[in-house]
């Protein structure tokens, strides 16, 4: 009886990750890194997020030990004049690639909790709409680093 119990718990676990696991699956992250600027100033977080799958995922934050604060932004230039808007999520639709890269969207890391240098990792967790996760490994890279590097 004891066996039973123990495989019928075991299923049921399995059972209950399914969903998350299957929409983690649908998504991928590529290129992840994180602009680390001096002192405390807000470091950026840039990547190319791809949905894989058949269905639409709704990105709505994400955190990271390394910080107090991850926020979502959008910048954008008007005549000249550059701005930055938080945004609450974004939809990526089935086989959607969206691009984190300066001048569009992007994460502001706040409040470092702990010392980071060019070339350590940190590590970041992408939220989603009913409680989905990814997390994701950045590099962390000097403020002047671009792409091609």
């Amino acid at each position: 009886m004891q066996w039973f119990k123990r495989h019928l718990m075991w299923g049921l676990t399995a059972w209950l990750w399914l969903p998350l696991a299957g929409a983690a699956a649908e998504l991928a992250v590529d290129n992840a890194h994180l602009r680390l600027l001096p002192g405390e100033l807000p470091a950026a977080g840039y990547f190319d997020l791809r949905n894989t799958g058949d269905t639409r995922h709704v990105l709505v934050g994400a955190k990271s030990a390394a910080f107090e604060r991850v926020v979502m932004h959008e910048s954008s230039e008007n005549n000249g004049t550059a701005s930055m808007k938080r945004m609450k999520q974004l939809t990526l639709a089935p086989g959607e690639r969206v691009r984190f890269a300066p001048g569009g969207y992007h994460l502001m890391f706040m409040e470092r909790t702990r010392p980071l240098e060019v070339g350590d990792e940190a590590s970041v967790t992408l939220e989603f709409v009913d409680e989905q996760r990814l997390p994701v490994t950045f590099r962390v890279v000097s403020p002047t680093f671009t792409q091609e590097e």
